[in-house]
C-alpha cells in the first residue's frame, strides 16, 4: 500500500542546498509539466477517470491537483520573498480534488496552466540570490518553517510523486 501511495518515497526536507543542487531542482521543476504531459498522453476518458490506487484520486484529479497545489506553491514562494516569514494559507486538497472542475475538466487545461506556471516559477527561482533562498514561509497548522530552497525541493518531489502515480498505474494496467 505504501508503494502505491508513495511510489518514490516520502519527502525529506533538505537542511541545506548548494547552488548546484538548487540549479538541478530548478531544471527539474521546469521539466515537470512535460513529464506529466507524457505520462497522460494518449489516455482515454475511462483511463483518465481511473484511480491510481484504491481510495486514491483519478488520473484526471491528479493532474488538476498538481495545478491547484503548484499555484498555491508559487504564491507562497512570492510571499516568502516579499514578506517577513509570512503565515501562509493552506487549502483542503481532498475537497478541492472533489470539486466538479477537478473531476470533469479536460486535463489539457491544467497541463497548459502548469507549463506556463512552471516557466514563471523557474524564472522566479533563477532570479533569487543565496540569501533569498533562506527566506521562508510558515505553515499555520504546525508552525513549521519552509525556506525557499526547501519549497523548491518539495515541489520537485511533489511533481515526481504524482507523475509516478500515473506512470505506475499505466504499467499495472498495461496502458503503455
Amino acid at each position: 500500500m505504501d508503494q502505491l501511495k508513495y511510489p518514490i518515497g516520502t519527502f525529506s526536507k533538505p537542511l541545506e542546498a548548494e547552488e548546484r543542487e538548487r540549479k538541478k531542482w530548478i531544471g527539474d521543476l521546469k521539466q515537470a509539466p512535460h513529464l506529466l504531459s507524457s505520462a497522460v498522453a494518449g489516455l482515454n476518458e475511462e483511463q483518465l477517470d481511473t484511480p491510481y490506487r484504491t481510495g486514491g484520486w483519478t488520473v484526471r484529479q491528479v493532474v488538476h491537483h498538481l495545478a491547484d497545489s503548484h499555484m498555491n506553491g508559487y504564491i507562497r514562494s512570492k510571499l516568502a520573498l516579499t514578506e517577513e516569514a509570512p503565515l501562509i494559507r493552506t487549502f483542503d486538497e481532498q475537497n478541492w480534488a472533489g470539486l466538479t472542475d477537478a473531476r470533469t475538466l479536460d486535463p489539457a487545461l491544467s497541463l497548459a496552466l502548469l507549463n506556463t506556471l512552471h516557466l514563471r516559477w523557474t524564472a522566479f527561482f533563477e532570479s533569487l540570490t543565496e540569501a533569498d533562498f533562506e527566506k521562508a514561509y510558515i505553515y499555520p497548522d504546525t508552525g513549521e518553517e519552509m525556506k525557499l530552497y526547501q519549497a523548491l525541493a518539495l515541489y520537485v518531489w511533489h511533481s515526481h510523486h504524482h507523475i509516478a502515480h500515473i506512470t505506475e498505474l499505466r504499467k499495472r494496467m498495461g496502458w503503455n
